[in-house]
């Protein structure tokens, strides 16, 4: 084990919370993390699910929380600070003990590496990169010189059914999320007030964004079925809810971008976004075994 991190492993959402949430709060690199941990434990959603497990890395010498990880089957471990290769090992190794079914990690890309080595150090086994995403952010929105026709506004109950289509079909076109858990997170979405349509006549694209954390919204999902694209509707709705997630009383917005996706970088810098990072997602194939190959 790494002489530098201690790391305990809990299956306590609010324990996670109360030791790691300054941590998680300090980069934006962090704030999938903290987004996730919040909803977990937000009004819309107060129970965290039963085989959630999370980690938090302490510095040895200090007690600073220095890492920490969390995972809700079946999604992927999301991971920050097990950057050493020791910790990244000793994280991997405890985690696997627990959670034999580990299916992947999205980290920032030197320590989605370092994990994806020790899995296959520990395991034997293989790992496949996903997708890489740009992390862009905002604290002043460009609003486009020539808006389309439509209106931003919130997704209804009613549209359930087709929020969580277009939820399948950008999870099956980007590769980023569970196609099927689309409706479960359409619903979620919904009951959160956190989805919103851009209205031309009808929904013509939609755009999401997350639970403010620290002052800091993130934007996304953004999905325009193909029929409905090359017409500024992505550009708009995403100018148009950034700007009300400031007014609302965010100091910055951010988002990922699909770096293979030239078009929605094009969008989102245009906008007003800028570059400021980098996520990747990985994913784990073996027959899981904790032990090291023999």
């Amino acid at each position: 084990m790494d002489e530098q991190i201690r790391i305990t492993l809990s299956d306590d959402a609010r324990v996670f919370n109360r030791h790691a949430a300054g941590f998680l709060e300090a980069s934006l690199e962090r704030n999938v993390l903290a987004t996730v941990a919040a909803q977990l434990l937000g009004e819309a959603r107060p129970q965290a699910p039963s085989d959630a497990r999370y980690a938090v890395g302490v510095d040895a010498r200090s007690g600073e929380v220095v890492a920490a990880a969390l995972r809700t089957p079946p999604r992927h471990l999301i991971s920050a600070g097990f950057l050493r290769p020791a910790a990244a090992a000793e994280l991997i190794r405890s985690w696997l003990a627990h959670d034999p079914q580990l299916s992947g990690v999205s980290a920032a890309p030197a320590e989605a590496l370092e994990l994806c080595r020790a899995f296959s150090r520990i395991t034997g086994g293989r790992t496949e990169r996903q997708f890489s995403e740009a992390l862009y952010v905002l604290d002043e929105v460009r609003r486009p010189a020539a808006m389309p026709p439509g209106s931003l506004r919130v997704a209804r109950e009613q549209e359930l059914d087709l929020i969580s289509r277009w939820l399948g079909a950008f999870s099956a076109e980007t590769g980023f999320g569970d196609p099927g858990m689309a409706a479960h997170n359409a619903a979620r979405f919904l009951a959160d007030g956190r989805m919103h349509v851009w209205d031309a006549g009808e929904p013509v694209t939609l755009v999401g964004n997350a639970v403010s954390v620290a002052g800091v919204s993130r934007v996304g999902p953004v999905y325009t079925p193909p029929e409905h694209r090359r017409r500024g509707y992505a550009g708009a709705a995403v100018a148009v809810r950034s700007q009300q997630l400031l007014d609302q009383g965010a100091a910055r917005c951010m988002l990922f971008a699909d770096l293979a996706n030239a078009t929605a970088n094009r969008i989102y810098t245009a906008v007003g976004y800028s570059r400021a990072g980098a996520w990747e997602e990985h994913r784990f194939l073996a027959d899981l075994d904790p032990s090291p190959p023999g």
